[in-house]
């Protein structure tokens, strides 16, 4: 029943923060300046569109989507839909839902985000691995080094680097598309630099701090062999805290693929949503921003609830069972001086 009761908590919170993302979201696209209509207007001039099939159009969307309808009640129309996942038509891809686009992009953008944290995973934790046992050497200080540096530069910067190597200097790989391996390449790795400095940073701090603990001394005290006891001992519980992190990264990726998917043309929410803000498309905006907060919000109660298994400590207070104290981490022995 407590974990229930905690359960419900966190889906009320949830809840209660898509509401308000939705109402920023909304208030910020009223607040900005111009509107669909008079951006497809400027465009459809600067293409050399005629001005009556111009002005036919901007009257076909002020009728479809009741621009002289209060912004309030616009708000609360769309909101309507939302909640039975019925976004509406989007402005700019005409005769094409919302919901329709975000299922057809969703799926490169979360096969990207997956592909770069597998990589940066490969790569992290033997970086940060190696850091710990050799801390304060050379190695120690080149691959934190090496670290900062990445999580220093933005994705888009490396994507942009990588394009002028790979495409532009050496002719090895294409520069756009989403067609093969060939074309996750470079995607993949300007999104995983990043990753992978957090990561290796991360790994080292916890595989610096269980190296430290009373059973890791011990094992080595009974003789046992210092590769084993890295491995079975101090590596293995040195990861399960990574969860915390590998949950959100994942999260923060899959919303975060905006400048990569657009340097590269690739055909996911990022390229979509830079399209719909550049267009002022009103729904395909407010459904990629709601759908990016949901996934955000739902992978950290995800991770929450998984942590709570893996990790038991967090329940000592019995906080996330409601005030039940599930178990409880035995308190260290005093140790003689």
């Amino acid at each position: 029943m407590g974990f229930a009761v905690y359960l419900g908590k966190r889906v009320i919170r949830l809840v209660l923060s898509l509401i308000a993302v939705s109402i920023i979201t909304f208030t910020l696209l009223q607040l900005a300046p111009g509107n669909f209509a008079d951006i497809a207007r400027v465009n459809s001039g600067a293409t050399n569109i005629g001005s009556t099939g111009t002005e036919q159009m901007v009257t076909e969307l002020q009728s479809r989507y009741g621009d002289d309808v209060p912004p309030w009640k616009q708000y609360l129309i769309f909101m309507k839909g939302a909640v039975t996942w019925d976004f509406g038509p989007s402005y700019k891809y005409a005769g094409v839902d919302v919901q329709d686009i975000i299922a057809k992009a969703f799926p490169v953008s979360a096969t990207l985000a997956i592909l770069a944290v597998i990589l940066a995973l490969l790569i992290s934790v033997p970086i940060g691995v190696i850091a710990a046992l050799r801390k304060d050497s050379v190695a120690d200080h080149g691959t934190m080094f090496l670290a900062t540096l990445g999580h220093a530069l933005p994705s888009y910067l490396t994507a942009a680097f990588l394009i002028l190597l790979f495409t532009a200097t050496l002719h090895l790989l294409p520069s756009s598309g989403w067609d093969g391996p060939v074309n996750m390449i470079m995607p993949v790795l300007a999104l995983a630099l990043g990753p992978i400095a957090v990561l290796a940073r991360y790994v080292r701090s916890s595989m610096l701090e269980t190296l430290r603990e009373e059973y890791v001394t011990a094992a080595l005290a009974k003789g046992g062999p210092y590769r084993t006891v890295v491995v079975r001992h101090a590596l293995r519980n040195s990861l399960i805290p990574l969860v915390t992190v590998v949950g959100p990264l994942l999260a923060g990726l899959m919303t975060g693929t905006v400048f990569v998917e657009t340097l590269f043309r690739i055909p996911g929410l990022g390229l979509y949503f830079t399209n719909a803000a550049a267009s002022r498309d009103m729904p395909l905006l407010m459904g990629t921003a709601l759908f990016f907060a949901l996934i955000l919000m739902v992978m950290n109660l995800l991770v929450d609830l998984v942590y709570t298994i893996l990790d038991p400590r967090i329940r000592t207070q019995g906080k996330a069972l409601g005030g039940r104290k599930s178990w409880q981490q035995p308190k260290a022995q005093p140790t003689s001086a």
